[in-house]
This record gives structure tokens, sequence and C-alpha cells, in this order.
């Protein structure tokens, strides 16, 4: 059975960006996300250890999100890098990251970017 844990709305102060005003300023950031894996264990045991633990994705996220980087693109990257390495039972991220007001010249509330990846097949 598939099923998706999702995460709406995690937002973050972080110091991200290509301008030396970003950098030192920082901005906000929001990231919607979607786990895909197999919850059935969890559904029939009502047992934390049997499920992606909530509190643990947000730490293993917001590891990544203090480090600064010029793109979203290099930071989602890490993301999802960082979630199929610290919880096996991920088999799909779908990512969205947003920058909030970004420094570009326009009336704009947000841009960011999407991904979707799959944990990548083990090597032989």
């Amino acid at each position: 059975m598939e099923s998706c844990i999702f995460f709406q709305g995690l937002r973050f102060y972080a110091y991200h960006g290509v301008a030396p005003q970003e950098t030192r300023v920082g901005n906000e950031f929001t990231i919607d996300l979607r786990l895909h894996a197999d919850l059935s264990q969890a559904m029939a045991t009502d047992n934390v250890a049997d499920t992606i633990n909530y509190a643990e994705v947000f730490e293993t996220i917001q590891k990544e999100m203090v480090q600064p980087s010029k793109l979203l693109e290099h930071i989602a990257g890490r993301i999802v890098h960082r979630l199929f390495q610290e919880f096996p039972g991920i088999n799909a991220v779908e990512l969205r990251l947003m920058k909030r007001n970004p420094p570009m010249g326009a009336d704009i509330e947000l841009c960011g970017i999407e991904i979707k990846e799959t944990r990548p097949s083990p090597s032989k």
C-alpha cells in the first residue's frame, strides 16, 4: 500500500540567495512536502516506530535550511537527498520550496521550484 505523509506551509527564515543583500538580511521561505511511503504497518499498530516520524522530518529539513545556498534548486536537492538518507521508508518525495517576496524588481508574492524524485535504486 502506498500512502502519503504531507507537510503544508513549513516556514523558515533563512539566508539563501544570489544577491549579497539576501545573505545578510535573509528572507522567508515556505516548504510544501509529500512523502510517499507504505504506511500500512503504522495503520495496524498505532506505533510511531512503524511510520516516518514527522518531528524528525522537520528537524532534517531545518538542518538543511540553516545552511546558506545561492540557489533554491541546491537547497531542494540537499533536502531530498537527506530525506532519502535518513528515512529508508520513503519511496518518493514531492517538494515545493518557495521564497517570499524575492528581490527581483517585480511585484510578486513568491517564487520557487517544485521537484518530484523517486528513491534511487540500490547499487549492485
